[in-house]
């Protein structure tokens, strides 16, 4: 029988290794899978390369992440926050490294993970810093710049409920990224407020079909 819920999340969290990939949902703290996020901290994972939409805001998840010291690298949109100056000063003492991606261009390099695509020619960044050093193209009298898939070892994400195959439902905007990245990573891991019996979502609901899905904990059991 297909179980993907686990009530025991901390020897799976164990098997992610120093050096990792991760991808981690949320727009800001929206959609933050927070609890497995700090999980990392007290398994003092290391060396991380940490891909988000943001350098971490709010208080919890992410900030906690970057302050313990566990991240080498930040693959993200919005390094700076309000509110926020971890990353930033990390950052400006050399301690943390940055690739600074625009958010469409995040998307689509995730998105083309997930969909086994090459590469994707995009026009943002062209003739900016974020272009250089890369392949451009003029395509239809429009110029656009070279841009390689964003993959994953591990994905950490949030979403409202589940059911054992792992199929996913989210709520309003903490669905964010976490579809996208639930295709573009080998292993996805995802805190859920709820687990449901195995036919109570409605099909037509699912954004995640369980396929993507590898493992689910219920937030209360982190």
């Amino acid at each position: 029988m297909i179980n993907k819920i686990t009530s025991d999340i901390e020897p799976i969290l164990k098997a992610i290794p120093d050096g990792a990939t991760i991808m981690t949902g949320g727009f800001g703290v929206t959609g933050q899978p927070a609890e497995l996020i700090e999980a990392l901290i007290d398994l003092g994972k290391k060396e991380l390369t940490i891909v988000n939409n943001n350098a971490a805001s709010g208080d919890r998840g992410l900030t906690n992440l970057i302050i313990a010291g566990c991240v080498k690298k930040m693959i993200c949109s919005f390094p700076k926050s309000a509110g926020s100056t971890v990353f930033q000063d990390l950052y400006r003492a050399g301690k943390i490294e940055l690739e600074l991606v625009p958010q469409g261009n995040l998307a689509c390099r995730i998105q083309a993970a997930g969909a086994g695509l090459g590469a994707v020619f995009t026009p943002t960044g062209y003739g900016t810093k974020v272009a250089e050093g890369k392949e451009t193209r003029i395509i239809n009298g429009k110029n656009y710049v070279l841009e390689y898939p964003l993959e994953a070892d591990f994905a950490l994400i949030y979403a409202d409920k589940a059911d054992r195959w792992g199929n996913l439902t989210y709520r309003k905007a903490a669905r964010n990224f976490g579809p996208i990245m639930a295709k573009a990573a080998k292993n996805t891991i995802v805190q859920v407020n709820d687990t449901v019996e195995l036919g109570t979502l409605d099909p037509e609901c699912i954004i995640t079909p369980g396929i993507f899905v590898q493992h689910v904990v219920k937030v209360g059991d982190i």
